[in-house]
């Protein structure tokens, strides 16, 4: 590894993704046949981890797993991009986390989410590997991510970045205790005022109006995607908030890294789901030139 590979820790979020693909999405009560069928790893943790991992970083994961047969399947991705896996929890007693994804023909749908391990991933399982940055969302219990929070506080070197969705209530000494948070706009009129005393590096996103990075109230960079044609929106957002810590974390300027992390959000839309979609440092570059 050259001497500028950051070292990232993803905590957080993995599981395995079931899409259908109907005509009509079916109403209460009613049966809709004709459907396919597509399974894809997911979880914000996961996604994060990959993107990170093809954006250049030296990538640990740690999350939790049933022992059932879903469990291999949502780590193949990452084990394929080679992704650390060596701190991976595994639950007898409980199921891997699936997301059972309903989809029309006009794009709308339908999500139910069985947490699963995700669910049970509690503070006994918390291990934060040496990392420059350390990653997390909110796919886990909140009271996880404080724990993870408080152990990267410790260490003067290692920068804490938040991912703070789905928007959850969190407490203010979470808050205190992120280097980086990064929000979309919906996330961010979720949290309100709570965030009006933050004083870490704050990211919101605008989807196609791009990006602010403001610390302290005030604006540091603001960066707007490139065009591109879009396939699917499902991973935007990781990609955004991998793309942004990996650039953080190695030390590039606010404004680069934040033109760097809305370019690698928009070039994940040009491909049908998440993790495969994330794009390459090569990808990005030849949009930055």
């Amino acid at each position: 590894m050259a001497d500028n590979t950051p070292r990232i820790a993803v905590i957080g979020s993995v599981n395995l993704d079931l899409f259908t693909y109907a005509e009509t999405l079916p109403r209460p009560g009613e049966t809709v046949t004709g459907a396919t069928l597509t399974r894809h790893p997911g979880g914000k943790g996961a996604n994060q981890a990959i993107a990170a991992k093809r954006l250049g970083a030296e990538v640990a994961f740690v999350g939790c797993l049933g022992n059932d047969a879903f469990a291999d399947e949502a780590l193949s991705l990452m084990r394929t991009e080679g992704v650390d896996l060596s701190v991976i929890n595994t639950f007898s007693d409980v199921p891997t986390a699936v997301a059972l994804i309903m989809v029309g023909a006009d794009g709308e749908n339908l999500i139910t989410v069985a947490s699963g391990a995700n669910g049970a991933f509690s503070d006994d399982y918390v291990v934060v590997p040496h990392a420059d940055a350390v990653l997390c969302q909110l796919e886990i219990p909140v009271d996880t991510v404080m724990v993870v929070a408080e152990q990267v506080r410790g260490r003067a070197a290692s920068l804490f970045a938040l991912n703070a969705a789905p928007a959850l209530p969190v407490p203010d000494a979470l808050l205190a205790a992120t280097n980086l948070l990064i929000v979309n706009e919906h996330e961010r009129a979720a949290y309100g005022s709570q965030l009006d005393g933050y004083r870490g590096l704050l990211a919101t996103t605008y989807g196609v109006e791009g990006a602010v990075l403001s610390k302290g109230g005030v604006e540091l960079a603001r960066a707007r995607p490139p065009k591109v044609d879009v396939v699917d929106t499902t991973g935007a957002g990781d990609a955004f908030s991998a793309a942004l810590t990996v650039a953080l974390a190695r030390g590039d300027a606010p404004g680069h890294a934040l033109e760097f992390a809305v370019t690698a959000g928009a070039l994940a839309c040009m491909g049908a789901g998440a993790q495969p979609s994330m794009p390459f440092c090569s990808d990005i570059a030849a949009r930055m030139v």
